[in-house]
């Protein structure tokens, strides 16, 4: 759930080209959000970078007309999740 006003949403995906393709999705739609952050995220115990989730971050406020339900869609359909989100959120 995202209880904070000024924590970061933060969509984990499967690989760089999906977190990518993410934001380069959300820069089309949303023109006012401010340009996310993709970070590499290594999975515990792994050094093999085909092992790693890409995390693309976005900071508060969110624009007018994108939800976390909507940002939840979007890694879904790249085979990702927003973190912390369950559809109680909506």
């Amino acid at each position: 759930m995202h209880d904070h006003a000024d924590d970061p949403y933060v969509l984990v995906l499967p690989d760089r080209d999906a977190a990518e393709a993410s934001a380069e999705q959300l820069a089309r739609e949303h023109r006012a959000l401010p340009e996310p952050e993709l970070h590499r995220e290594a999975l515990a115990g792994e050094d093999d970078a085909e092992d790693a989730q890409w995390l693309l971050v976005l900071h508060p406020p969110l624009p007018p007309g994108l939800t976390p339900a909507a940002l939840d869609a979007l890694a879904a359909d790249h085979d990702g999740w927003l973190e912390g989100f369950t559809p109680s959120d909506a």
